[in-house]
């Protein structure tokens, strides 16, 4: 079981509080440090001092980091155009020697849209630039050197693009899908994904999601191996004080955090990990929203990771 630390920088993190939970991140032993893609807090108030822009973020990080993973859970098809997105990728790629993972997804949270000037559709056309982002970003990237890519869409069109740079990654980096559609998002995961993650579900509800990709990648012949992941809110104490103390400091209910989350001791942690695991989740996403508790991740990597 890979364990990830995966981050909500908008709620107000710098860039050198991203760079501090990064590198303790890599030196205590962890797979990947994983940031959200977003650029407005959904816990009201500003989010002191503004949101950084991910794709800026990572590849300073890349730069200062040598083993651990890099990348988004998950960046906004809304946010960018496909073309310049997956030059973005690419050249984080380079920078950090072929450690990124790369998540895509609709875009969901109207707000941040408005607020920004980005424009936002329906639920349908936000998956209609999906799937066109998809197509044209995997495209960029594995198209040979010296041949040209083209693309003609509802949405998108390019025309003889050179598909370059190339990630540092032989195809691109990993491309992860989350998500809990019943209809779309299967089919989605099963065409594009290299990893499928439900994000903040129950057991049952992360069962039936996994039942609903693997049907779709039978539908479709699919023999490439799915990796499957989980992302958990996280709140970890050595006692229930402890605990409480860690809840409060993100303003969550101790009972809500160990119904819908990963809460409590190492000991429950771990052994609420391992029900995931049976389910067929071969990596966690803990969402530690302290970002300026350090404490919280040395103890995650002595009491959780060590565990695992």
């Amino acid at each position: 079981m890979r364990l990830r630390i995966f981050t909500e920088p908008q709620m107000g993190a710098t860039y050198e509080t991203q760079l501090a939970v990064a590198k303790a991140t890599e030196d205590l032993g962890f797979d990947a440090f994983i940031r959200s893609d977003h650029y407005l807090t959904m816990a009201g108030g500003a989010g002191d001092p503004g949101p950084t822009d991910s794709w800026v973020t990572l590849g300073a990080l890349a730069r200062e980091t040598s083993r651990i993973r890099l990348g988004t859970l998950v960046t906004a098809a809304t946010f960018r155009l496909a073309g310049p997105l997956a030059i973005s990728v690419a050249q984080v790629d380079q920078m950090s020697g072929g450690r990124v993972d790369f998540g895509l997804g609709t875009g969901w949270f109207e707000q941040e849209h408005t607020a920004y000037g980005i424009p936002f559709g329906s639920l349908g056309e936000r998956f209609d630039r999906l799937e066109e982002q998809l197509r044209i970003v995997t495209g960029l990237w594995r198209t040979p050197e010296g041949e040209t890519f083209s693309f003609a869409g509802e949405h998108y069109t390019l025309a003889d693009s050179p598909a370059l740079p190339k990630p540092a990654r032989a195809g691109g980096p990993p491309v992860i899908i989350g998500g809990v559609g019943a209809k779309r998002t299967p089919k989605l995961a099963a065409l594009y994904a290299d990893e499928y993650n439900v994000p903040f579900r129950s057991l049952d509800e992360t069962a039936g999601a996994y039942d609903r990709v693997r049907a779709a990648c039978l539908e479709r012949g699919r023999t490439k191996p799915l990796v499957r992941s989980v992302a958990q809110t996280v709140c970890c104490g050595r006692d229930e004080a402890e605990v409480r103390r860690r809840a409060d400091a993100i303003g969550q209910d101790v009972a809500d955090l160990r119904a819908g989350g990963l809460a409590g001791t190492p000991a429950e942690i771990v052994e609420k990990i391992g029900r995931f695991g049976e389910l067929g989740a071969e990596c966690v996403y803990l969402q530690v929203l302290d970002m300026h508790d350090l404490e919280h991740i040395e103890l995650l990597a002595s009491e959780v990771l060590a565990k695992l």
